[in-house]
């Protein structure tokens, strides 16, 4: 089943959302840059193929994220989702040299810009829509907890911003008659999809190599242990990680030598239900262990906790 919420949509909405969306906002920005001839408009709309793209990926990273866990995936599928990012990094970096070939030539053989009008208005309708559906995506990808959502959405609002550069360009253009301004402004664009793209790159390995859960979640779950030592029980090697909207929790609970498997088994599930209250989806696996046996604290230093001062992004 799809990554979901009891008062939401599933994930896989959002990625047909996108689809749809940037199938819509391509055919607006190639209408643009066909009545204007503007280069910059260009390569709004090559970045455009490039969401196409990654949303029809993100859409199948989704789906085989949502299967269930298997005998040969006992964790599950949602890595897959880094599928979609890793691919939607690589496709931004080709857009960019596409688009710096283009204003390449643009750059020494400067043409002018016709109807800036149409071209403008059909260009402010495709950024509205596409900053509508970013906000959409990156609500889903909090609530989802979704790194494609995530990526897909930040990808979004990076061509609104480059969509306001070139359209602020083309009015410099227009009121200045500095045509080599619109080349220029394609190769800045170029820049920033580049710069997009190896953010994009690093999250997505930084991932793979399983990055610890977000600092705020970690607190939580600190602050949840925090309750249970006040008791007198005792918690090390406390690891977490990330594996697309999936996280997972494990450490040692450590009881007085005396108890009943029943006592430690009531506490062990007393602490995860608290957990899973607190961080709805997450995983956890805990371990019992006599506090007084010395063996019992030689994985101490197996503690795995992120600095609470640090970003706490994975």
């Amino acid at each position: 089943m799809d990554s979901t919420h009891s008062s939401g949509r599933p994930a896989r909405f959002y990625a047909w959302l996108s689809i749809v969306a940037s199938l819509v906002i391509i055919t607006l920005k190639t209408l643009a840059y066909l009545v204007t001839g503007s280069v910059g408009l260009l390569s709004d709309a090559v970045e455009s193929i490039a969401n196409v793209v990654a949303a029809g990926v993100a859409l199948w990273a989704l789906t085989l994220a949502s299967q269930p866990p298997d005998a040969v995936h006992a964790f599950g599928h949602s890595k897959a989702e880094y599928f979609s990012s890793a691919l939607e990094g690589v496709l931004i970096l080709v857009a960019a040299g596409g688009i710096a070939v283009a204003a390449g030539g643009r750059l020494f053989h400067p043409q002018p810009i016709e109807s800036v009008g149409l071209g403008l208005v059909l260009s402010i309708v495709s950024s509205g829509i596409n900053a509508t559906v970013a906000w959409i995506l990156l609500q889903a990808s909090r609530r989802l907890r979704s790194i494609t959502l995530r990526a897909d959405a930040y990808h979004l609002l990076t061509d609104v911003w480059t969509s306001i550069g070139v359209i602020l360009g083309i009015v410099v253009v227009k009121l200045t008659g500095w045509l080599v301004l619109d080349p220029l402004i394609a190769l800045g664009v170029a820049a920033n999809i580049v710069w997009t793209g190896i953010k994009l790159l690093r999250e997505t390995g930084s991932s793979l190599l399983d990055a610890a859960l977000p600092t705020d979640m970690q607190e939580t779950i600190l602050l949840i242990l925090d309750e249970y030592k006040r008791q007198g029980i005792q918690f090390h090697a406390l690891r977490t990680r990330v594996a697309g909207s999936r996280g997972f929790v494990s450490f040692h609970v450590l009881v007085p030598g005396q108890w009943t498997v029943q006592q430690g088994h009531n506490l062990c599930e007393s602490i995860e239900l608290a957990l899973l209250k607190a961080l709805p989806g997450i995983y956890v696996m805990t371990h019992l262990e006599p506090l007084e046996d010395p063996a019992s604290w030689q994985d101490e230093q197996l503690d795995r906790v992120i600095d609470p001062d640090s970003s706490g992004k994975g």
